[in-house]
């Protein structure tokens, strides 16, 4: 075939073929891929191990949350124009998971205060208490409406009516000396009794 350059041009020289890696850029390379491995591991190990930990703290064992009641119950008694009545010395079985009072809106002598503490009870049921001078407080009425009376019951000293509320839950009431005192929940009898005859009056000592 003729040279098809112009006259007095050589034609291009094609390019070479790119010259095969040495032995030793192949070890390099290797090297270099294996240290980016070990380098890595630590990193993936630590990561593993957070992932692990926010796993466990989303899905433990017992999700109960307790909260503290002390400071609530303290605010209760120092606006209550009553003598504050709350369950005491209940095993540690008992944990509480909700504390509440309108003690705050108690601003001048008179003034209605409730308290209401739920807990956890040993056979992981709810127990709820509330005790007020407005025996129409909400946390009352809401459970007695349309309960039925089922006698009376001997608990710590006082006489404890008893109920089945519309939930079909048993609810323990104390009246006396113009306060309302409430226990009621999905716990089972015995444990509801058992909370209503831990109520005594508060001391803050």
């Amino acid at each position: 075939m003729a040279d098809t350059a112009p006259q007095g041009q050589r034609a291009p020289e094609p390019d070479p073929a790119p010259a095969a890696p040495s032995a030793a850029q192949v070890r390099a390379q290797k090297f270099n891929a294996a240290n980016m491995v070990r380098s890595l591991l630590p990193l993936t190990v630590i990561v593993l191990v957070v992932v692990g930990l926010v796993t466990l703290r989303q899905t433990p064992e017992d999700p109960v949350r307790t909260v503290e009641t002390a400071s609530t119950i303290q605010l209760a008694a120092a606006r209550a124009g009553y003598e504050l009545l709350v369950p005491q010395d209940l095993s540690d079985q008992w944990r509480p998971t909700s504390v509440r009072t309108d003690a705050g809106d108690a601003v001048e002598d008179g003034d209605p205060v409730t308290l209401q503490i739920g807990w956890f009870s040993p056979d992981d049921q709810y127990a709820g208490y509330v005790v007020t001078d407005d025996s129409g407080a909400d946390a009352v009425t809401d459970v007695l409406d349309d309960a039925t009376a089922e006698g009376t019951s001997e608990l710590g000293g006082r006489t404890w009516e008893r109920f089945t509320t519309a939930r079909e839950e048993t609810a323990l009431r104390f009246e006396g000396d113009g306060v309302v005192a409430l226990v009621t929940g999905s716990a089972a009898d015995g444990e509801l009794e058992t909370l209503a005859a831990s109520v005594g009056p508060y001391s803050a000592g």
